[in-house]
């Protein structure tokens, strides 16, 4: 499974935002904006940052991506 934050960066520009922008309105690091960029993880206090300082859901910023070649362990769930 994969997480893709290409609904955030589209969300920067509908609000005229840069990164850098986003990072200095949330205080995160240059590692933590690198991360996003490479579709890495990011922890969830971040991810809630981000949705506070841009008054949106989780839902509007990241999306899951199925990864067909990902086995779950317990595949009860």
């Amino acid at each position: 499974m994969a997480i893709s934050y290409n609904k955030l960066w589209k969300l920067l520009i509908d609000k005229n935002m840069t990164k850098t922008d986003l990072k200095n309105i949330t205080g995160m690091n240059s590692v933590t904006l690198a991360n996003m960029g490479k579709d890495k993880y990011v922890s969830l206090r971040m991810i809630d940052r981000i949705c506070d300082e841009l008054d949106c859901g989780v839902s509007d910023i990241i999306e899951h991506i199925a990864d067909e070649n990902f086995e779950r362990e317990d595949k009860n769930d």
